[in-house]
C-alpha cells in the first residue's frame, strides 16, 4: 500500500516537472517568435498624400507589436496583376495584408478569396464594405456633399449663374465616383448642372487636360492629385480666374489653401485611416475569430483664416510627418 502511494506521488511529480517544462519551452518559442508582418500595398506610397496614414500605420504597428512593410503597386495595376502581387506578399511571409483597392473593380472579390489564407483589409472606401470585404476610410459621399454645401455657401445668390467643372484622378473608382455622386446629389434640388467632369493622372496630364477645357467659375477636385493640379494652374494664373474647391490631405494641398490658390479643403483623417486598418488586422492575426469591422473615419473642412488655429494643429502635425 506505501508502495502504491510512493509510485503514484513519484509519477504527480513526474507530469508536473514535464508540465513545467513544456510552459517553458512553449514561453521560449512565443518570445523567440519574429512579430506578424502586415504588408501595406499602395500606389505612390512615397508621395506626401500618404504622409498621416503611413504615420498612422507606424504608431498602430507599435501599440499592436506587429512589423509593417509599405509596397508600391507600380502604375495602374489590373486585377490580375494585383491578385499576382498579393500572391507573391504572401509567399514571401506576410501574415496579413492592407490594401488600396485599384481602378476598374474586382478587387473586393479578389480579397475574398485571399482572406481564406490571411487577413485582408481594404482602405480609402468603406462602401465596399458592404460585402464581406472589411473596409476603413472616409465617408466619401459626405465629403462631396460638404464641398456642394460650402460652394453654395460661398456663392450664395450668385451661384445659379456659376459653371461648374469636375476633376477627379479616381473617376473609375467606388471611391471616385462616391464623392462625385455625393457632390452632384448635394446641387440636385438646385438644377445645376455640371460643364464638364474630366480625369487624368499625373501632373502633366493634368496641365494639358485642364488647358483643353472650357473655361468654368468653379473648379471641384474630388482627391489630393487633382487638388493639387488646380492649385498649381491657379497659382500659375492658367485657371481664367476659376476657383478651386476640393479634397486633399497633403502638404502640397494645405499650401495652396494658405497661397490663396484654394479656396475649401475637405481633408479626411487619414491618420485614423491608417491606425484602424492596422489594429483591426492585428486583433485578427492574435484572434483567428476576431471579425474585423468597416469603419467611417472623419473629415475636417479647412479655412484659410483659420487654418493654423489650436483645432487643426493635431491635423496639420500628422501630414508634415
Amino acid at each position: 500500500m506505501k508502495n502504491s502511494r510512493k509510485m503514484f506521488i513519484l509519477i504527480e511529480a513526474i507530469l508536473a516537472f514535464m508540465l513545467i517544462l513544456v510552459t517553458a519551452a512553449m514561453l521560449r518559442a512565443r518570445n523567440g517568435k519574429e512579430p506578424d508582418r502586415i504588408a501595406v500595398i499602395l500606389r505612390e506610397p512615397d508621395t506626401s498624400q500618404w504622409a498621416a496614414f503611413k504615420y498612422g500605420l507606424r504608431a498602430a504597428a507599435e501599440d499592436a507589436g506587429v512589423e509593417v512593410q509599405i509596397v508600391s503597386a507600380e502604375g495602374q495595376l489590373s486585377a490580375e496583376e494585383e491578385g499576382s502581387m498579393l500572391d507573391r506578399e504572401i509567399v514571401d511571409g506576410a501574415d496579413a495584408i492592407i490594401l488600396q483597392p485599384v481602378p476598374g473593380g474586382g478587387t473586393g472579390e479578389l480579397l475574398e478569396m485571399i482572406g481564406s489564407r490571411v487577413p485582408a483589409i481594404l482602405v480609402g472606401c468603406p462602401s465596399f464594405g458592404e460585402g464581406q470585404v472589411p473596409a476603413v476610410g472616409p465617408d466619401n459621399g459626405a465629403m462631396g456633399a460638404a464641398l456642394a454645401g460650402e460652394l453654395q455657401k460661398d456663392c450664395g445668390e450668385s451661384f445659379p449663374e456659376k459653371t461648374i467643372g469636375i476633376l477627379s484622378e479616381t473617376a473609375d473608382t467606388k471611391e471616385g465616383q462616391d464623392r462625385e455622386n455625393g457632390f452632384v446629389e448635394a446641387l440636385r434640388e438646385t438644377g445645376k448642372m455640371i460643364a464638364w467632369s474630366v480625369s487624368a493622372s499625373g501632373q502633366d496630364e493634368w496641365k494639358e487636360l485642364l488647358a483643353a477645357q472650357p473655361a468654368v467659375d468653379i473648379m471641384i477636385c474630388l482627391d489630393d492629385s487633382s487638388l493639387v493640379a488646380a492649385g498649381k494652374e491657379a497659382a500659375a494664373g492658367n485657371l481664367h480666374g476659376a476657383r478651386v474647391y476640393g479634397i486633399g490631405h497633403s502638404t502640397e494641398a494645405v499650401y495652396y489653401l494658405d497661397m490663396g490658390n484654394v479656396e475649401r479643403l475637405v481633408v479626411p483623417d487619414e491618420f485614423n485611416v491608417g491606425y484602424q486598418s492596422l489594429t483591426e488586422v492585428a486583433h485578427r492575426l492574435k484572434n483567428r475569430f476576431y471579425k474585423m469591422k468597416s469603419a467611417d473615419i472623419s473629415y475636417t473642412v479647412l479655412y484659410r483664416e483659420t487654418l493654423f488655429s489650436r483645432e487643426n494643429q493635431d491635423l496639420l502635425f500628422t501630414m508634415s510627418q
